[in-house]
């Protein structure tokens, strides 16, 4: 696999309001787990959309292991332009932080929101442009990743494309791994 999509909630459906919330630290911990085992595997590039949550996390955690992984590159393709404009300064600002950093940024439909059309379109591009599919959902857990899931599902049935998760209990199993490492035991 040479290029690998990755999505999940968006921070708001996780509960999640600030960056430095422990609970990113133990999400971007479980992509970087993922995505070691990829890059052992040749992977290139990685590719998000750009929404607030997983996916910006996502690419806080490339821009880490790019610097082990020189090989590795982020690309960003938005639905439509301009994004952000109703998000608040704080996060604005995180954003145009992660763009500045990313490889390739571009916007996929080339005009600003105008209907939901433009988060489908976005679908269809993200998994015909990539090998597989990273996503951080729980199917007991209604969210907005599942209609990225449905597009990928539909190109599995006619492909070899890759589907993989990041489920809560992957999630707890990472919080229990990392309380055990700081587990003062003496």
């Amino acid at each position: 696999m040479k290029v690998l999509t990755i999505s999940g909630y968006k921070s708001f459906e996780l509960g999640i309001f600030k960056n430095d919330d422990q609970a990113v630290q133990y999400i971007k911990k479980a992509i970087e787990k993922s995505l070691l085992g990829f890059l052992e595997e040749g992977l290139e590039w990685v590719i998000i959309s750009g929404q607030m949550g997983v996916e910006l996390w996502a690419a806080e955690v490339v821009f880490n292991l790019q610097m082990e992984y020189s090989d590795l590159k982020l690309a960003i393709l938005t639905p439509f332009l301009n994004q952000e404009s109703k998000w608040n300064e704080i996060n604005k600002e995180y954003y145009e932080f992660i763009l500045s950093q990313a490889d390739f940024v571009d916007s996929i439909t080339k005009r600003e929101y105008e209907s939901p059309v433009q988060f489908r379109q976005k679908n269809e591009f993200l998994v015909s442009k990539s090998d597989g599919l990273l996503l951080l959902f729980d199917e007991e857990k209604e969210g907005s990743p599942k209609y990225l899931l449905e597009t990928a599902r539909k190109k599995q049935e006619l492909t070899s494309y890759f589907i993989g998760f990041i489920t809560f209990s992957d999630l707890q199993l990472v919080v229990e791994e990392e309380n055990m490492k700081n587990a003062d035991f003496w």
